[in-house]
């Protein structure tokens, strides 16, 4: 293993857990949600997922490069609440990710790991796509 690998491979980690439990967030709240806004809001949620499963799946496959062991536990997940909570929780869980996101590809570049900051560089540009329909959703203006 090069010297910092292991810095990346726990920064992917984290990342990974992060999307692990924003797969698990996305899918319940396609499950849970209710009103007459839901139907559109619902399938926001559903293909959200799917980019987050995309994600977990690509930081696996850079952790185990790397000579890592892709973390299979999700962090924290939020539940439960109206249509605009969940919303919510979406939003502020993509802009901790964008925030993370920012930090480890800085460190990529610290580190001198090009191909593991392009990846999440493109990673970011999905996740600041993400929080922008959220923003729409609930009419944040910036």
């Amino acid at each position: 293993m090069v010297k910092g690998d292991q810095k990346i491979i726990d920064a992917l980690n984290k990342d990974r857990a992060d999307e692990l439990a924003a797969i698990i967030q996305y899918m319940g709240h396609h499950y849970e949600a209710k009103g007459v806004e839901s139907p559109a809001v619902i399938e926001l949620f559903k293909s959200t997922a799917k980019d987050e499963m995309k994600h977990a799946e690509l930081l696996a496959e850079r952790i185990v490069c790397l000579g890592g062991e892709p973390t299979k536990k999700p962090s924290e997940i939020k539940k439960g609440g109206d249509l605009k909570k969940m919303i919510q929780d979406d939003l502020d869980s993509e802009n901790g990710a964008i925030a993370n996101y920012k930090e480890h590809i800085k460190l990529c570049a610290e580190l001198g790991d090009p191909a593991t900051r392009l990846l999440l560089e493109q990673i970011l540009n999905d996740e600041e796509g993400h929080a922008d329909t959220w923003e729409t959703t609930l009419g944040i203006k910036k």
